[in-house]
């Protein structure tokens, strides 16, 4: 089975949350982290969320020309395995095209032509078969994927193993709360043989946070 060359994006607290304890959009990167998501995105065949975020933050996922001059705009993916996408989220504005994936049992019906609906069985855990759609995304010519969250897409492709590489933002801010989103969410790991390994490749000082950089282990 083929799939893209698949890129985690994230931004966190130094307590590694992502949003406030009562699940707001809380803006983390720096003004230097969010023109390097802007250049990353327009490199990018791409872009992943889930439904949501796009019920929490209502993103574009586009590309701003203030950061890249003329940009491609990748494809926008969202994962909606039970058709909860508002007809007026921005993820389906006309500025890209949008391809969203459901359960078997949807039936959308948004009367766009930048919008496009495929739809896959659930697992036995009433999930989208990640493995199955990264495949089509592959035979859709899409050879590199940005994922950019929330913390339960961002759990099951590290926890299946689907990814290449981790870049995480860290902002110099606390937020604490035990039920706070974080990163990683899903059931976490089961057991320590379960433990998700990375190689840290580098470290970079971005306004008044750091980039770390990691790869699989």
């Amino acid at each position: 089975m083929n799939r893209p060359y698949v890129i985690i994006n994230c931004a966190m607290s130094a307590d590694g949350k992502i949003a406030t304890p009562w699940r707001a959009q809380l803006r983390l990167s720096s003004e230097e982290d969010m023109a390097r998501v802007y250049r990353l995105r327009a490199d990018c065949d791409a872009v992943l969320v889930g439904i949501g975020t796009v019920l929490a933050d209502d993103p574009k996922l586009t590309v701003k020309e203030k950061h890249v001059p003329h940009p491609k705009q990748p494809l926008r993916v969202v994962l909606d395995s039970h058709c909860r996408t508002p007809e007026h989220a921005l993820v389906l504005n006309n500025n890209a095209k949008t391809l969203l994936v459901t359960g078997n049992t949807c039936h959308y019906a948004f009367h766009k032509n930048h919008v496009e609906t495929i739809s896959f069985n659930l697992d036995d855990h009433h999930q989208l078969p990640l493995r199955k759609i990264l495949d089509t995304l592959y035979t859709r010519g899409i050879r590199t994927l940005l994922v950019e969250g929330g913390g339960m897409i961002i759990w099951n492709f590290l926890q299946l193993q689907s990814y290449d590489e981790l870049l995480i933002y860290i902002a110099p801010v606390i937020i604490g709360g035990a039920a706070t989103p974080t990163v990683a969410d899903g059931t976490g790991i089961l057991s320590l043989n379960d433990l998700v390994s990375l190689q840290l490749t580098d470290s970079i000082r971005m306004g008044n946070g750091i980039l770390l950089k990691y790869k699989k282990k």
